[in-house]
């Protein structure tokens, strides 16, 4: 277990390899985080910054975070903390980003959101998935560039997790072939949509208000996808208000019966939650399958 003091030599020599030279820390605070990696707000003589670093050699994790913030950053419509430097030392991953002061949300805080999701899901490309991979919470998530939304969302997303789910046990034979019934039915299902730029994993803890009460997106798992995918996501666990949903669709509508298609959608996320945490999340993904099978 590391001491205090082996703590602030870490940062040092983090704060050295990033900026080249000599920084004091003088405190750190731990944030509440998720359940893959440490998280700090680190002060030092040249202001504060935030650090995220973990001992679990997921190779590429940060390196592959760091590139999808700054792709979000580039679309330039919401706000994305700054990337300072990816690296390893210690034998510890990490990644600096720029400190984000929270604050109060505006009063117009979930409409600014949902109109700039819009803008951001407005940048499109010629092909779903991504020229990189990355990860989706601990997992790696398999981004291989396809031309149509059905079979990138049939291989690249719901079969890896349900052939992962089945390697470990997770779900049965039976059901690991429900899976590949159930894929039969979905090009009657999604409607075609052009490729998309998503944050990936938008549930509302990666979503936090700056100094300026405006929202800020955090720890993404970028991809080009079908938006309805994102929005989707945004409802599987709550803490979106309405007034997102409604400044979304005057934005850019959504295609008639989405509503229908959400449970469709969902199953990705639930079955990585089941591959992380356990079968506990599978009683959704079995509703949603027996419906169409």
């Amino acid at each position: 277990m590391q001491t205090t003091e082996d703590q602030f030599q870490f940062f040092e020599g983090v704060f050295f390899e990033t900026l080249g030279r000599d920084v004091q820390v003088t405190e750190y605070r731990l944030l509440q985080g998720g359940s893959i990696n440490i998280t700090v707000q680190v002060h030092t003589n040249e202001g504060k910054y935030f650090i995220k670093y973990n001992t679990r050699n997921h190779e590429g994790m940060f390196e592959t975070e760091a590139k999808g913030l700054n792709l979000l950053r580039e679309a330039e419509v919401i706000r994305i903390p700054e990337v300072i430097n990816w690296g390893r030392r210690d034998g510890q991953d990490y990644l600096v980003l720029e400190n984000i002061e929270y604050s109060k949300p505006n009063f117009n805080y979930w409409e600014v959101l949902g109109q700039n999701l819009a803008k951001l899901h407005r940048n499109t490309n010629d092909f779903f998935g991504l020229h990189f991979n990355n990860y989706i919470g601990s997992l790696p998530q398999n981004n291989e560039p396809y031309t149509d939304w059905l079979s990138f969302f049939i291989e690249k997303r719901l079969n890896i997790q349900a052939g992962l789910a089945y390697y470990n046990d997770l779900i049965s034979k039976d059901l690991y072939d429900k899976f590949q019934n159930f894929y039969k039915a979905l090009p009657n299902l999604l409607p075609n949509e052009n490729p998309a730029l998503l944050h990936g994993d938008l549930w509302s803890g990666n979503v936090i208000t700056d100094d300026k009460g405006n929202p800020c997106l955090v720890d993404p798992a970028v991809y080009y996808g079908n938006r309805e995918m994102e929005m989707a996501f945004t409802s599987l666990f709550g803490g979106f208000d309405n007034r997102f949903y409604e400044a979304y669709h005057e934005s850019f509508p959504l295609q008639p019966r989405f509503d229908e298609r959400i449970p469709v959608y969902n199953i990705y996320p639930l079955m990585v939650h089941v591959n992380i945490f356990g079968t506990s999340y599978l009683p959704p993904v079995l509703r949603t399958l027996n419906r169409y099978l």
